[in-house]
């Protein structure tokens, strides 16, 4: 499937399994600090929508705005995190790589990266619109 051109309704027809969509404060800067620290692929980048990859993995960014006729937005704060308690977790991500990129696209190191008795190594990483990213390799 070509990103860059399917129609909006065929790409929602595509979605199976479990999505991910991600409301964000500003869709372009996100997407520049995505592909930054943790190489993903951007398609259709707007200041309202993308499509982004990671490996074989689809997922969304809407702006806030888009979602002015959907409930949810409600439940938004007007300030401070978003993400409290989700963990997006990147299972081939290198946690030091992306620790080294992460505060020079604005994001917080929570964690340094760490070998877990779980057999990972992670790191945690807060976004400015307060989700966590969990870049992790097997030991």
């Amino acid at each position: 499937m070509d990103y860059e051109t399917v129609p909006a309704g065929e790409f929602g027809a595509s979605l199976h399994g479990l999505g991910l969509n991600l409301l964000v404060r500003d869709v372009r800067s996100y997407c520049t600090m995505l592909e930054a620290v943790f190489g993903m692929t951007t398609h259709r980048v707007s200041a309202d929508f993308a499509i982004l990859r990671y490996g074989m993995s689809v997922f969304q960014l809407h702006a806030d705005g888009t979602y002015h006729a959907n409930p949810y937005l409600s439940y938004l704060p007007e300030a401070g995190p978003r993400g409290a308690g989700a963990e997006l977790r990147l299972y081939d991500s290198d946690p030091d790589s992306a620790a080294a990129l992460s505060e020079a696209q604005g994001m917080h190191i929570l964690q340094p990266p760490t070998d877990k008795p779980h057999g990972l190594r992670e790191c945690y990483l807060i976004c400015p619109d307060g989700y966590a990213w969990v870049p992790s390799r097997p030991l």
